[in-house]
C-alpha cells in the first residue's frame, strides 16, 4: 500500500502559521550557475582548479592557488522565457554577477609559500520569473479541496470561520485560513455567501459537484534575488595542498504574487444568500467566477561557513573537496490575501462578493530557516600545456532543511514534512578549457541537477501541507546548463565572455491532490519550462 500523508491544509499552532512551509523553504534554498564568465563558461566545474574569484562561493580551497592578487567584476544580461501550457512570458534582466578581490601575500617559504585573503560579492540566485496558464475541464475545484480539509479538522465548527472582514489569517485563532478566506463573504447587497458553504450537517461544500464543469487559470509572478558576501583566507603547503576557509553573509529578497481563478458552470452556489443550490438536480443554469490572490514579500539575512581543499599529487592531476554548512537565515514575511466570487443565473449577476485579510492591509511575521548542507567532490586533469578537463559532483541534502520560530526553535511538523517530501539532489558539472595560444582560450561545459522531491510527490501520492492561505506549491524536476565562452589575457589584464543556456523543468500545483482511503481525486497542475539565455562579461586585472 502506498504511503500517504494525511496533513492539514494549514498547521494549527499560532506560532507556526505565520511562517512558511516546506516548499517555500526549498524555494529560498536554491542556487544557480552564476559567477565570473570563466567559471560560467566551464559550467562551474572549478572545484579542483581554483584560481578564480568564484571559488569563494564553491571551493574556498581554490584561493590557495593564487600566487598574485586579482581584482574583477562580472556583468550579465539575462533573457528569460517561461512557458506553462501554451502561454509564454518573456523577461530581460541585467545583473552584476560577481565583484571580487583576492590579495596574495608571498612568504618566501618552501613549506608555506603564500597566504591569501579575499572578499567577493556573488549573486547566487535570481528569482525573476512570470508565467500564466489555464487548465480546461478541471477535475475538481480548489474550493472542494479547502472544504475537504476543513472537514478533516474535527475540533472546528462553522463558528471558527466567522472572522468578518478584519482578520489576520496568520495569527488569529486556530482556523484553517484558506477556509476562513472563502467562507461568509460579504456581498455588495449586505448579504453573505461563500466559495465554501455549510451544508447544514456539519460538513462543508465546495463549488464543484456532480454536473459541474469548468476551467482553471493561474498566474505566478516572482521577483528578487539571493546575494552572498564572502570573506575568505587560505594558502598552500609546499604547492601540493591548497586550503581555504570562507565566511558567507547572505541577503535574500523575494516577492511573489500568485492568483488562481475558476470559471464554473452548474456550481454549488448560494441562492438568495441562504439556500445552497445543488447543481446536479437543478435546472437553474447557474455559473460562478471566483479567485484567490496571495501577495508575499520575504526578506532575510543569513550566515554560512565553507571549508575547502585541493590536492595536487602531480603536475597533471588535481583533486578537490568542499563542505558548506547550512545557511542560517532570519526571515521576515509581509503578506496579504483576498478572494472574490461572482454568482450568475442565466448570465444575470446574482451577487458580487469579496473578502480581504485585515481590510487589505499587510501583516508581517518573523521566523528562521536553515538551508541544506552541501558537499562537493572534484577531479581535474591538465593535458599538456594547453588543455584542462574538470569534473565536479555536488550532494545537496534537501532533507535536512529546517524552519522554526524567531527564537530558532524548529517546527516539528514542517521538519517531518521536509523529510517526507524531499530527497537529496545531485549536481554533475563537466568543464573544459583549451588554450589556443598564451593569450586566447576556448571553453565549454555542461551541468545537470536532479529532482529534489520524492517520487510520491511527483506522482501525486501525497497530500501536501502548506501554510497560510496559498495552497499552491512548485518544485523543479531537473535543471540543465549548456555553456561556452572565450578568454583573452594581455599581461596583467584579462577579459572573459560566456554564454549560458539554462533549461529548467518545473511543476506547478494549484493545490494538493486529495488521496486517501476513499479514493483519488486529482488536482490542477501544469508543467512549467524555463529557457534562459545569459551573456556575461568579466573584466579584471592581476598584479
Amino acid at each position: 500500500m502506498k504511503k500517504k500523508v494525511f496533513a492539514l491544509l494549514l498547521c494549527g499552532l499560532p506560532l507556526m502559521i505565520n511562517a512558511q512551509d516546506a516548499f517555500d523553504v526549498l524555494q529560498m534554498s536554491q542556487t544557480e550557475l552564476r559567477g565570473t564568465s570563466r567559471f560560467q563558461s566551464m559550467a562551474g566545474a572549478f572545484g579542483a582548479l581554483g584560481g578564480d574569484l568564484s571559488v569563494l562561493t564553491q571551493n574556498p580551497g581554490g584561493i590557495g592557488v593564487y600566487r598574485s592578487s586579482d581584482l574583477g567584476i562580472t556583468l550579465s544580461l539575462d533573457f528569460n522565457s517561461t512557458k506553462a501550457g501554451v502561454d509564454k512570458m518573456n523577461q530581460t534582466n541585467f545583473n552584476v554577477n560577481n565583484v571580487g578581490y583576492i590579495g596574495a601575500i608571498r612568504l618566501d617559504n618552501e613549506t608555506l609559500p603564500n597566504l591569501n585573503f579575499g572578499f567577493s560579492y556573488n549573486r547566487l540566485h535570481s528569482y525573476n520569473r512570470h508565467y500564466v496558464g489555464g487548465v480546461a475541464d478541471i477535475p475538481t475545484s480548489m474550493s472542494n479541496f479547502v472544504a475537504d480539509e476543513f472537514v478533516n479538522v474535527p475540533q472546528l465548527d462553522v463558528e471558527d470561520l466567522l472572522y468578518g472582514d478584519n482578520y489576520n489569517p496568520y495569527f488569529d485563532g486556530y482556523a484553517p485560513w484558506a477556509a476562513v478566506t472563502m467562507f461568509d463573504m460579504p456581498t455588495r447587497t449586505n448579504g453573505y455567501v461563500g466559495i465554501i458553504n455549510d451544508r447544514g450537517d456539519g460538513m462543508m461544500q465546495g463549488l464543484f459537484g456532480e454536473g459541474t464543469w469548468g476551467d482553471g487559470y493561474y498566474e505566478v509572478e516572482e521577483r528578487g534575488h539571493a546575494d552572498e558576501y564572502n570573506i575568505a583566507f587560505g594558502g598552500n603547503f609546499a604547492d601540493k595542498v591548497y586550503w581555504g576557509l570562507d565566511f558567507g553573509i547572505l541577503d535574500l529578497d523575494y516577492t511573489s504574487f500568485q492568483a488562481y481563478e475558476e470559471e464554473l458552470e452548474n456550481p454549488y452556489i448560494m441562492m438568495d444568500d441562504e439556500d445552497l443550490l445543488y447543481s446536479d438536480i437543478s435546472n437553474d443554469h447557474t455559473s460562478a467566477d471566483w479567485g484567490i490572490y496571495n501577495y508575499l514579500h520575504t526578506k532575510g539575512t543569513g550566515v554560512n561557513f565553507k571549508l575547502g581543499l585541493i590536492w595536487r599529487p602531480n603536475q597533471f592531476l588535481r583533486v578537490g573537496a568542499a563542505f558548506h554548512t547550512p545557511t542560517y537565515y532570519d526571515m521576515r514575511d509581509t503578506y496579504r490575501v483576498s478572494t472574490s466570487l461572482k454568482g450568475y443565473q442565466y448570465s444575470n449577476l446574482l451577487y458580487n462578493a469579496s473578502k480581504e485579510s485585515n481590510d487589505g492591509y499587510n501583516y508581517s511575521g518573523s521566523y528562521t530557516i536553515s538551508t541544506p548542507w552541501r558537499f562537493m567532490g572534484s577531479l581535474a586533469g591538465v593535458i599538456g600545456t594547453r588543455g584542462i578537463v574538470s569534473f565536479d559532483y555536488e550532494y545537496v541534502a534537501n532533507q535536512t532543511m529546517r524552519i522554526g520560530d524567531d527564537r530558532g526553535n524548529n517546527y516539528p511538523d514542517v521538519t517531518d514534512n521536509v523529510k517526507y517530501y524531499f530527497k537529496p539532489s545531485h549536481i554533475f558539472r563537466l568543464g573544459a578549457e583549451y588554450r589556443v595560444n598564451p593569450s586566447f582560450s576556448l571553453r565549454a561545459g555542461y551541468s545537470y541537477k536532479t529532482t529534489q522531491v520524492e517520487d510520491g510527490v511527483d506522482k501525486y501520492d501525497y497530500n501536501i501541507a502548506t501554510v497560510g492561505t496559498n495552497p499552491a506549491y512548485q518544485y523543479d524536476n531537473s535543471v540543465q546548463y549548456l555553456t561556452c565562452g572565450v578568454g583573452y589575457r594581455y599581461k596583467g589584464f584579462y577579459t572573459d565572455l560566456s554564454y549560458v543556456h539554462k533549461m529548467r523543468n518545473s511543476v506547478y500545483n494549484a493545490f494538493s491532490p486529495i488521496n486517501d482511503e476513499f479514493g483519488y481525486e486529482p488536482n490542477v497542475s501544469a508543467d512549467v519550462k524555463d529557457r534562459n539565455h545569459r551573456v556575461s562579461l568579466t573584466l579584471g586585472v592581476r598584479f
